[in-house]
């Protein structure tokens, strides 16, 4: 029996690795110069380009972290069936998901005005 499964799965194996699989880029050539095709898409090499690349990255993940915080604080708040330590546990994890994400947009808001405006740092 496990004879024949491996028989069975063989071709598959090979399947796998011998066809080259480029989930961000459908070729090595995909990307424009100054740029590296992998996974998460084309990163950029010059390190302002990659620090940027990453902030921007970076931000959206707060900001995602903080919607399924408020989405579970609202289920803390709902299932908490009266209980008034689940409902205060709910808002405080809303009211602490809203200060992260405030945080979050004033420090964006500081890196612009420090490093755009200020300062002049070229593609930042």
């Amino acid at each position: 029996m496990k004879r024949l499964a491996i028989l069975l799965l063989l071709p598959f194996y090979f399947c796998l690795f011998t066809f080259p699989i480029y989930a961000g880029c459908t070729s090595l050539s995909a990307c424009p110069a100054g740029q590296v095709c992998t996974a998460l898409g084309c990163i950029p090499t010059a390190p302002t380009n990659f620090a940027g690349w990453i902030l921007a990255r970076a931000i959206g993940l707060g900001g995602g972290i903080a919607f399924l915080l408020m989405i579970f604080g609202a289920i803390k708040i709902l299932t908490s069936a009266g209980n008034p330590e689940g409902i205060k546990a709910g808002g405080e994890t809303i009211s602490s998901a809203l200060m992260g994400l405030i945080f979050l947009i004033f420090s964006l808001f500081l890196l612009k005005l420090i490093g755009v405006d200020i300062l002049k740092i070229p593609g930042f």
